[in-house]
């Protein structure tokens, strides 16, 4: 047996590459695992498993550590950069004082933890890290570390410091994320608030939840029903349709888009493009059903458009009035990748991407207005992307001496300041800097997993010998970095920006870049209204933790 586990011990240390997989891999596993309506997540799953092969002494090249770290941070900027620099736009401002609310208590709760404990150098870091759940700064600090924008203090190197940002992290993440959950699932109870009725009366009566767009139908109805004529369209879209149904008329051979008073017709054909639970209903009444031309049906199409134009950002769906002026059905709204409720109330962002089925005449027209059509596109501008990182690294080893110091924005802020600017230069030229969801997705993903698969492993030589010598204390302060930036963000949106709880709920889960928690908050609400509040505080937390992971260290 021992021979056995001998043998597999000394294939994984002579393939790294098999080792690092199954970290990552073994890593989604654990995440995926739900103890009730909890779970870790991939980036914790693949910690514990990093953690635990770092006992036995695996570690990866700090190259590959560094190309995941490089992926992971420019995404996040290029992800942010439409939000980001459209902050005075809509309600932009109030979500981006609040991020830096909760930012800012949570760095001074760190710094003033670390310096009552006595924390060794490196710790302060790990501990903000750790107890926002933030993975960008725990990557902005030990990069700040390694390449010598931050030098060590005397009696430690600076190995030794990237491993007490790596363990200080290790050691609070898990607590921090429980708490984060746990807080974020309370402090509604304990508030007296029903979050349900909240979402309610943020919500349009006709806000339904939005079918996808496999579930709308074109059909053609002939009208023969006598209950029928006569009857205003006004009428009869009160009966029979809502705001999510498209309808024209053809009429003596022409095809018109009738008025609210125009009066139904014998033999009018109804055109209707809907849901189809409407045909399910009790539209089948109003007569015979008629098959739709080739051409007629062949020509719904369902696309993608990007909102790029100044013009109708933050215009609502209900001012813009899609469905009468183009015959075009918007199906849903994702906003840095989350879905955001389909309220005809809901303000559009720059960046959003709207799902539509119509003809594809209109959807062309649509783009025109909204931004631009994404077509099927699946190559990644690789010239931008590759010449953004490089770009974003030279700009980060640009330093400028003050006394002692070099002030720069160091690595992590370089990439990310290139990130922001190609995402944001995407969001006004479409064909400049183009990566389709997907890439973005698993260019995040893989470069955040790869980053914290190297710092489990290196955590994992000593995280044991650390959680004996300070790890009680450190937990406490953990908790007290994720808990008092939380209650300091929720009095503050509530008192002095007037945000809803239901938004300030999900603005706050945004300010601590915690999809799980959000999902929390979406559960309890019975909606998708919190996820407003999350990506309107997500895209600029992110960039204030970031640079958060690097000024700390001076502390």
């Amino acid at each position: 047996m021992n021979e056995t586990l001998d043998s597999l011990l000394t294939l994984l240390h002579q393939q790294p590459v098999l080792t690092l997989f199954l970290v990552i891999g073994g890593g989604y596993l654990i995440g995926d695992i739900r103890l009730g309506s909890f779970s870790f997540g991939p980036v914790a799953g693949v910690l514990f498993i990093a953690l635990f092969f770092g006992r036995f002494g695996f570690e990866i090249s700090p190259g590959a550590q560094a190309v995941g770290f490089a992926l992971f941070i420019f995404s996040v900027g290029y992800q942010a950069g439409p939000r980001f620099f459209d902050v005075l736009r809509t309600d932009g401002l109030r979500y981006f004082l609040l991020a830096l609310v909760i930012a800012g208590s949570g760095f001074l709760v760190a710094v003033v933890a670390a310096w009552l404990l006595g924390l060794e150098p490196g710790m302060s870091a790990g501990l903000l890290a750790g107890g926002l759940t933030s993975s960008p700064t725990l990557a902005a600090a030990q990069e700040a570390i390694r390449s010598g924008q931050v030098l060590p203090p005397e009696g430690i190197d600076a190995d030794g410091m990237i491993g007490n940002v790596a363990t200080g992290y290790a050691i609070t993440y898990i607590f921090g994320l429980a708490g984060l959950i746990t807080i974020i699932k309370l402090l509604p109870q304990l508030l007296g608030i029903d979050l349900k009725k909240e979402a309610k009366a943020l919500e349009q009566a006709d806000a339904a939840a939005a079918p996808s767009p496999g579930d709308f139908a074109l059909r053609v109805y002939r009208i023969t029903n006598p209950e029928a004529i006569g009857v205003t369209f006004a009428e009869l879209e009160r009966r029979y349709w809502d705001r999510r149904s498209v309808v024209r008329v053809r009429r003596d051979g022409q095809l018109i888009e009738p008025a609210a008073d125009d009066r139904v017709r014998e033999g009018d054909e109804l055109i209707l493009l809907a849901p189809i639970r409407f045909f399910t209903e009790t539209i089948s009444r109003l007569g015979e059903e008629l098959a739709p031309e080739q051409g007629l049906s062949s020509s719904i199409q369902t696309a993608q458009i990007v909102v790029i134009n100044p013009e109708v950002i933050g215009q609502t769906l209900q001012e813009l009035d899609i469905a009468n002026r183009y015959g075009v059905l918007v199906t849903g709204i994702r906003r840095m990748r989350i879905p955001v409720p389909l309220d005809v109330a809901v303000r559009l962002a720059r960046g959003d991407i709207v799902t539509v089925v119509g003809p594809a005449e209109t959807i062309d027209l649509l783009g025109d207005l909204l931004g631009h059509v994404e077509r099927d596109v699946a190559e990644t501008d690789m010239v931008t992307f590759a010449f953004g990182i490089a770009v974003g690294v030279l700009i980060g080893l640009v330093s400028i001496p003050v006394g002692q110091l070099s002030i720069g924005l160091g690595s992590a802020g370089g990439l990310l300041a290139s990130g922001l600017i190609i995402g944001y230069l995407r969001s006004v030229y479409p064909v400049f800097g183009r990566m389709p969801e997907g890439a973005r997705w698993i260019l995040m993903e893989f470069g955040l997993l790869l980053f914290m698969a190297g710092v489990g492993l290196r955590a994992g030589t000593d995280i044991l010998e650390t959680l004996a010598r300070t790890g009680p204390v450190l937990i406490l302060a953990g908790i007290a970095v994720t808990v008092i930036p939380v209650l300091t963000g929720y009095l503050f949106g509530r008192r002095v920006l007037k945000i809803p709880p239901v938004l300030l709920l999900g603005g706050i889960t945004g300010s601590m870049t915690s999809g799980a928690s959000l999902s929390v908050v979406t559960s309890a609400a019975a909606s998708p209204v919190p996820s407003l509040g999350y990506t309107g505080a997500y895209a600029f937390a992110n960039v204030m933790l970031t640079i958060a992971g690097s000024v700390i260290l001076f502390f």
